[in-house]
Formats: structure tokens, C-alpha cells, sequence
């Protein structure tokens, strides 16, 4: 069972059909939608502000979220996926975004929807990403536009399958 902490008052709040991994933690203000996935050795920590994440979130092994005290939050809409070993630190994230692997996102940044984040980037602090782009480097900066199509075939399919990956170890409960 995954490590939930109360801190400051503050437990973690679990939407339906959500999978955490045994060894993922989330800690204080969190709040986390229906049909999400927390996977291995993820760590949510809402021990100073507050972390808001939508529905159909997966968000993948090795992660780290965190905030600013009393400056800066984290707000994930509806149908992210944020890759392996992702450092998400006081940012939005809009609707229908992918989050490459190894990526940072620092505080006060806004990630557009439709877009992708890509694997390595690192946004920097009040960057704000176009909605349907696609965004890399170090410092991150816009590639391209991302076109629906793209957004259909490669953020929807992957929040889709993490959803089902995390149906599968419900089963063998």
C-alpha cells in the first residue's frame, strides 16, 4: 500500500479507481482525481502547498511534485501523462498534455494544452507554453506546433494504455 501521510492538518484525498503503487508517497494537500495512476517510487508532496491533479492522470515512476511555501501550487488537468522521472515544481499543467521523461518543470510555469513537454527539458521558472506545441531543450523552447492529430495519437494513447497498465495490477490483488 502506498505511503499517505497527513502534515499540517492535510490528508490526501483519493478520487475512484485510482492505482498507487506500494511504494509511492503522497504526502498532505493532494488531491487526486478518478481514473489516475501513481506509480513506483513517485513522490507527491503536498507538505507546503497544495497539489491538484485531475482525472485520467498517470504519473510515472521516479516523479517528484512539489511546491514553493505560500508562493506557488500545482494544478494537473484532465489526461496527463508525466514520464519517468519527471520534477513537476510549482506549475500548471493544462488538459491533454505529455510531460517527457526526465523533464523539469519549475514554478510558476504554464503548460499549454495539447502540448508536449519533450524528454530532458527543462521549462524554467514563468515560462509559459503555447497551447499545441511542442516544447524541448535546456532551456526549453517551442519546437513546433503539435497537431491535433498528434495530440490524439501520442497523449491520448499513452494516458489510455497507463490506465490500463494500472487495471492490471489491480487484478492480481
Amino acid at each position: 500500500m502506498a505511503l499517505i501521510k497527513s502534515v499540517r492538518g492535510f490528508t490526501p484525498q483519493i478520487g475512484e479507481n485510482c492505482f498507487l503503487a506500494e511504494n509511492a508517497t503522497i504526502i498532505g494537500d493532494v488531491v487526486i482525481g478518478k481514473d489516475c495512476s501513481i506509480w513506483f517510487n513517485t513522490v507527491l508532496r503536498g507538505d507546503v502547498n497544495s497539489i491538484k491533479i485531475g482525472n485520467l492522470v498517470n504519473i510515472q515512476d521516479g516523479s517528484v511534485l512539489h511546491t514553493l511555501y505560500e508562493k506557488s501550487t500545482i494544478e494537473i488537468g484532465d489526461n496527463v501523462s508525466v514520464g519517468h522521472n519527471v520534477t513537476i515544481h510549482g506549475a500548471k499543467i493544462c488538459d491533454n498534455v505529455l510531460i517527457g521523461m526526465g523533464s523539469v518543470i519549475l514554478d510558476h510555469a504554464v503548460i499549454g494544452e495539447n502540448s508536449i513537454i519533450a524528454a530532458g527539458a527543462v521549462v524554467t521558472s514563468g515560462t509559459i507554453v503555447e497551447p499545441g506545441s511542442l516544447y524541448a531543450g535546456v532551456p526549453a523552447k517551442k519546437i513546433k506546433d503539435v497537431s491535433p492529430e498528434q495530440t490524439k495519437e501520442m497523449i491520448y494513447k499513452i494516458s489510455h494504455n497507463y490506465r490500463m497498465y494500472a487495471d492490471w495490477y489491480k487484478e492480481e490483488k
